[in-house]
């Protein structure tokens, strides 16, 4: 098949460092062609990947200090779409773009899908989704679709990770980790607090982005001078591995609805356990007693850091190969390549298994 992947231009594919979407377009355009599928990335020009790279931009424009206008470079990467097209049909456009190209694909009467990766709860989209009823959408998790469950969702596809990604331990190690951004909704002041009131060091590898700097100035590092709370700061993947490896146990104590949470399924990738509070993807993605403990207050998760030791950590490695693989998420995405090449129909997800179903349009105006 003849795909066409449709990156963010904020970070290359992969990220050096932090990066959730450009993370999951990297690992399934690798998937692919390794699948032998005919793969085009659309990414900025220092991504790394083994399909056919179009440099949108010269490097990631988060890393680009002359960059003002990010929207401009991807009004031009919707132009380079559409030329490589022209040339010679994509059978299917992958975009991961949220909405960017929904006139132009309407217009161009385009075959494609778009994976949105990020929080739809959020008033604007309602008007913009019924504007355009009959674009097909994936969800990352059942959760993630509840602001707008009318919308044309194809399939839920959770993300997944190669096998190879990192090299499980299945010792316990002595600290608590925090992987991931300082922001409020990330609960990092929650981590500390639960690694205090256990008694247990707690290292934190986070990034801190320009518009979270000075709530982690006036609220964070003030937490940072306790001698059981260690600050790492943004790591690669290959620093990840041994994070999280030589760990016993991640702290996930969010407090929005995160439609995936990646580093879930990166600790279970090394067999770690998890202790996180109930919102948006999380009970899709721990199995409470089994993977982890999914706790709903401060005092349930000092509680649990008690019992980590209860997991058993192959079980976790067992749950991430069964459920969480880049091989079983690439399969997931042809199956919906296929159905939207084949049928006017869409796809569902029940149990974890594709369906088709026909949509119906939506009905509500809220």
């Amino acid at each position: 098949m003849r795909i066409a992947q449709v990156a963010p231009l904020y970070e290359s594919v992969p990220p050096r460092l932090y990066g959730g979407t450009e993370r999951v377009v990297s690992w399934l355009t690798e998937e692919l062609v390794h699948q032998g599928h005919d793969v085009t990335l659309f990414a900025s020009g220092d991504s790394l990947t083994n399909a056919r790279l179009v440099p949108v931009c010269v490097q990631a424009l988060r890393l680009d200090s002359k960059c003002c206008d990010p929207l401009a470079h991807h009004v031009k990467l919707m132009q380079q779409v559409l030329n490589e097209d022209d040339k010679d049909p994509f059978d299917i456009i992958h975009f991961h773009i949220d909405y960017l190209h929904f006139p132009i694909s309407r217009a161009q009467n385009l075959a494609q899908v778009t994976t949105l990766h990020g929080r739809l709860d959020i008033p604007d989209l309602v008007s913009l989704y019924q504007e355009f009823p009959e674009m097909p959408v994936v969800s990352i998790s059942d959760a993630q679709r509840r602001p707008l469950p009318w919308v044309n969702w194809q399939a839920t596809v959770h993300h997944g990770l190669p096998e190879t990604f990192c090299r499980p331990q299945f010792e316990a190690g002595q600290y608590l980790a925090f992987l991931g951004r300082i922001s409020p909704e990330k609960g990092v002041d929650r981590a500390v607090e639960i690694a205090l009131r256990a008694n247990m060091p707690l290292k934190i590898a986070a990034k801190v982005d320009r518009i979270d700097r000075e709530y982690f100035e006036s609220q964070i590092k003030p937490l940072l001078g306790n001698k059981l709370v260690e600050f790492i700061g943004e790591i690669s993947d290959l620093d990840k591995n041994k994070f999280l490896a030589n760990a016993a146990g991640l702290l996930f104590p969010i407090n929005w609805c995160e439609p995936f949470g990646i580093v879930l399924i990166e600790a279970l990738a090394c067999g770690l356990p998890v202790i996180a509070y109930p919102l948006g993807s999380v009970p899709e993605i721990i199995e409470h007693g089994v993977t982890g403990f999914i706790v709903s207050d401060i005092t349930e998760a000092v509680r649990a850091v008690t019992r980590l030791s209860s997991i058993d950590r192959r079980k976790c490695r067992e749950s991430f190969e069964q459920r969480f693989t880049a091989e079983r998420m690439a399969h997931d995405y042809l199956n919906v390549y296929d159905h939207i090449k084949r049928e006017p129909e869409s796809v569902a997800v029940t149990d974890g298994e594709l369906r088709w179903m026909k949509l119906e349009p939506p009905s509500s105006t809220t």
